[in-house]
């Protein structure tokens, strides 16, 4: 797709000016003709970020809920990536909102109808998105159910068929199967375990075309922040292995709802070492007639780690309601994993030479050698005191140690901000007052802008607030939360802060009569579809765990919010780690989560100036009302208590 800049530009005139002529111009002229609103706190936004375009630097933009921040960025950023001949990357929260920004009557498609523009704009998945066909074909076997079998008889014919692909299509994307659950897709979807590199149909591979279609955008890609920071976590290594990158070098990057960008960082870096992946990739080294030098330490390493796994199955303490477990650095723990470490590095320096000879198989050599690498790596973590967030899993057969760095920043600031393009926070909620230090330190940022405005909607006549703070029982609140969308006849949103917290309710509605609208609950089909047919059923409900930012419904279909929870941190290891870190567990890791995440959830409601609905917020044990004095510090509105 050929695309050219939306004003003229000529040799002696300034990009950077006549951009600024053009977005003044958008903004006073050509959108309010269009019938959108002239808003002062997004033109204000959008001559901000013209500064942060012409000197690339780092932005914080802080704006409020109805501010039109994602107009105001992705005006400058196709702008830029045409002035400049690379796509831009815009990476949003998680999988679940890519899709909200190029739905239907989106701001991507509110844009190309007022301006008369066509933008190319592609999505980037991240693996997890992808149908395997290998488990396709296995769990079509073992399974036999009519969903699973649907996926499977839908395929392209050229995916089964024998010879060259002459012609393909686009195919084995997660939400072109919304009749699947979450846990059935769970079955048949990409994860850690494939072994893609020697994967025999690689090249018909669903997540492999739609690489190489997002790859050729012009204008704009957009993924999650997880996606993003796998891509900078690998591109070095899948270099080395003659890969391209995940994603293709960008022109700018925005992160909307930047706030959780740190906590994606962590799950990028974080490492997995599997007992029986070590093993399978060894075993397949010995059969290639290595030294017997080398065969000898590779044995050491078998050995010792399989000493280190069942050390780890020994000591390894459950966590109620996971399949993870606590460990502690025992003495005999610490002692494997040293002389594995050991064992690991002598084996990596022979491989060099193995190499130089030749007797090994090039492609198996550097799979084996980046792994070793990214194992060496999680050791280290491992030894480093307070360094590394470590916890164990055990799934059936399959035992991990899972390794993740507590700290990322200095990782952040070499592999990303040290770059010199132009990077764009986007949030409403970004600073504690304006201070931006904490957000800032945590990612390793000490050069940016930044800017604050409130956002412009009269919340003391459209909204109201409840607050539930009597003491409850389980049941008796969720028949409150059933009374209360009974009452407003659906047009609801249904918060929880868990999956277990959403099924329970979900078990209580199951024993109740038959309700007058629909219950749609995350996880029971894709997300987006059910995302969508909320939004067009103006009389249902929506339950999530997940949907606390990002979403926009305006209108009478999302006319009240139900917070049925405080959005306390979760008890997982990242969270256990920032509170034994801290000297204020309370003051600086648990409150200041809850009341972001708490601000989010409350601008779920109100999305346009005519928008009008309620907020019921259960406040039912000792922790929810002790903090009642800073969430009452930032209720849009002054709350009705009961």
């Amino acid at each position: 797709m050929k695309t050219g800049l939306p004003f003229a530009v000529t040799k002696e005139e300034s990009f950077y000016e006549k951009l600024g002529e053009w977005i003044g111009d958008v903004f006073y002229e050509l959108l309010p003709e269009k019938g959108f609103e002239l808003r002062d706190e997004q033109i204000y936004m959008a001559f901000q970020l013209e500064k942060a375009f012409k000197e690339k630097k780092v932005i914080f933009a802080e704006a409020g809920v109805g501010t039109g921040k994602t107009i105001v960025y992705l005006l400058y950023t196709i702008c830029y990536a045409r002035y400049t001949g690379k796509p831009a990357i815009i990476a949003c929260a998680d999988e679940t909102l890519i899709e909200q920004l190029v739905k239907k009557e989106g701001d991507i498609q509110k844009i190309e109808a007022a301006l008369g523009i066509k933008t190319d704009v592609r999505l980037a998945k991240s693996r997890e998105q992808y149908l395997c066909l290998k488990k396709l074909e296995k769990e079509v076997m073992k399974d036999g159910s009519e969903k699973i079998s649907f996926a499977y008889d839908s395929l392209p014919k050229f995916v089964n068929a024998t010879g060259s692909m002459l012609k393909y299509e686009k195919y084995g994307d997660r939400k072109d199967y919304p009749d699947i659950t979450e846990e059935q897709w769970k079955t048949i979807s990409w994860d850690p375990l494939q072994d893609c590199f020697s994967c025999d149909v690689r090249h018909r591979c669903g997540q492999t075309l739609h690489r190489d279609h997002y790859r050729k955008a012009v204008d704009l890609i957009v993924c999650s922040h997880d996606y993003y920071m796998e891509h900078v976590w690998t591109k070095n290594a899948r270099v080395r292995e003659g890969q391209l990158p995940l994603l293709p070098e960008a022109s700018s990057v925005v992160f909307d709802e930047g706030h959780l960008l740190e906590y994606a960082c962590q799950k990028a870096l974080t490492y997995r070492i599997q007992s029986e992946t070590l093993e399978k990739l060894l075993t397949r080294l010995m059969e290639n007639g290595v030294r017997d030098e080398t065969l000898y330490t590779i044995e050491n390493v078998l050995v010792l780690n399989e000493q280190l796994f069942d050390t780890l199955k020994e000591e390894a303490k459950s966590v109620v309601g996971s399949n993870r477990y606590d460990i502690k650095k025992s003495p005999r723990i610490l002692k494997y994993v040293q002389s594995l470490l050991v064992q690991v590095e002598k084996l990596s320096e022979q491989l060099v030479y193995e190499g130089e000879m030749f007797v090994l198989n090039e492609y198996d050599l550097r799979i084996i050698e980046e792994y070793l690498e990214q194992m060496l790596y999680s050791l280290r973590l491992f030894l480093k005191e307070n360094e590394g967030i470590i916890w164990f899993e055990m799934t059936g057969s399959d035992h991990t140690l899972v390794i993740m760095p507590r700290l990322v920043e200095e990782i952040l600031r070499e592999e990303v901000f040290s770059k010199n393009i132009p990077y764009i926070f986007s949030s409403a909620t970004l600073s504690n007052n304006g201070d931006y230090s904490y957000i800032t330190k945590s990612l390793g940022i000490e050069d940016y802008l930044s800017f604050k405005v409130d956002s412009p909607f009269d919340y003391e006549n459209n909204m109201q607030i409840n607050i539930h703070a009597s003491e409850k029982s389980a049941i008796s609140k969720n028949k409150d939360i059933l009374s209360v969308v009974k009452e407003a006849g659906g047009k609801s949103l249904v918060l929880f802060n868990s999956k277990n917290s959403m099924n329970e309710f979900k078990q209580y509605i199951k024993q109740q009569e038959t309700l007058d609208f629909q219950i749609f609950f995350e996880g029971e089909r894709e997300i987006s579809h059910l995302v969508e047919e909320f939004q067009d059923d103006e009389n249902s409900i929506l339950c999530s765990y997940h949907l606390w930012e990002g979403l926009d419904i305006p209108g009478r279909s999302l006319s009240n919010v139900l917070i049925t929870e405080l959005p306390f941190p979760p008890e997982d290891p990242v969270f256990i780690a920032k509170r034994k870190a801290s000297s204020s567990p309370d003051t600086e890791v648990d409150i200041p989560y809850m009341i972001l995440r708490l601000r989010q959830g409350i601008g779920r409601l109100i999305r346009t100036s005519t928008d009008k609905g309620n907020v019921h917020i259960w406040l039912t044990d000792i922790k929810s009302k002790n903090v009642f004095k800073e969430i009452e510090e930032i209720l849009p509105v002054k709350p009705n208590i009961f």
